[in-house]
């Protein structure tokens, strides 16, 4: 006798985003059901990951995941490059390092250069993301929507803060903005009204809901990802039905666990590695439409699990 599973039954859906330049564009969201609830439900574009670069040397990685772009670090170009030919990026994310009022405090006007170089070099959508400092985001974000006009850029962080500023910018230029709010379901819905009521469309908003790596948060933020998704799918709430984006790399690679050499934790490059696909995973799990990941092993494993669990390319 054949086993009936139980149902469920969704009245949302995730909306499409579609980014990239308009002949390279690439579909996200678009979900009608929990992730992988393939028996209840639609997934009909697979969660992408986007490979993280630098638009200097990675300066802080660790040796593990430095080494495999070690012929490219410093030239942000021939790194998106490599990233895309060598380990197959659906998306690069050009990180501006250079822009940081903590670090070298780089123009505005060189960050979106190097952006519109690297958006030239690649035939992938690319996300531009910020050093994070609020007021100097405002200003670089604004500069590199203007230059890369017409790119269909994703651009982040926009923040509460500067939402006014990078928000214009996007949707004068044509961009989808990355909503980044701290781990916290009802400050992301806030932002995406605070967008919303600016005049950012609703097909050019995804959620950034910041993500923690496996052992600092990593639950947390399992259950705000959680959150967003039952009230998008089961209550309809219109303001949370957007692709949810992962910036994890940043978060695993910067913990003590993939640094310490100790013999006794084992071999430090394939602990690394594999926090970063543990992380990944269960952020997929979740519901991310994007990851942006380091490691190309870590990326390998997450792909053989989006195939195992009936997503393939």
């Amino acid at each position: 006798m054949a086993v009936q599973l139980p149902r469920g039954v969704y009245t949302g859906a995730i909306r499409e985003i579609t980014v990239g330049k308009p002949e390279q564009g690439v579909v996200i969201g678009g979900e009608s059901a929990y992730p992988f609830y393939l028996f209840e439900g639609a997934m009909p574009h697979r969660p992408r990951i986007a490979i993280e670069i630098n638009d200097v040397a990675a300066e802080g990685w660790p040796e593990a995941v430095r080494k495999p772009y070690e012929d490219v670090v410093g030239d942000p170009v021939a790194w998106a490059r490599k990233a895309v030919a060598a380990y197959g990026a659906d998306m690069i994310q050009l990180t501006l390092t250079s822009t940081d009022p903590n670090g070298q405090d780089g123009p505005a006007a060189k960050a979106a250069a190097t952006a519109l170089a690297v958006s030239d070099a690649i035939n992938v959508p690319l996300c531009v993301w910020g050093s994070g400092n609020v007021a100097k985001d405002a200003d670089v974000l604004r500069v590199v929507c203007e230059t890369c006009a017409g790119r269909k850029l994703l651009v982040g962080p926009v923040q509460k803060d500067n939402y006014k500023q990078v928000g214009a910018g996007i949707i004068a230029s044509g961009h989808t903005a990355v909503a980044n709010s701290p781990i916290d379901i009802n400050l992301a819905k806030q932002l995406n009204v605070l967008l919303t009521n600016l005049g950012v469309p609703d097909d050019r908003i995804v959620i950034d809901p910041t993500v923690g790596g496996l052992g600092y948060g990593l639950e947390y933020t399992y259950s705000v990802m959680e959150r967003c998704r039952m009230a998008a799918l089961v209550q309809q709430d219109d303001q949370l039905r957007y692709p949810l984006y992962c910036n994890l790399g940043l978060e695993v690679w910067k913990v003590k666990e993939v640094r310490d050499e100790d013999e006794r934790l084992g071999d430090p490059a394939t602990r690394g590695m594999l926090m970063e696909a543990t992380t990944a995973s269960a952020l997929l799990v979740a519901g991310a439409g994007i990851l942006v990941m380091r490691h190309p092993g870590a990326i390998e494993l997450v792909r053989k699990l989006m195939a195992d669990l009936g997503l393939g390319q």
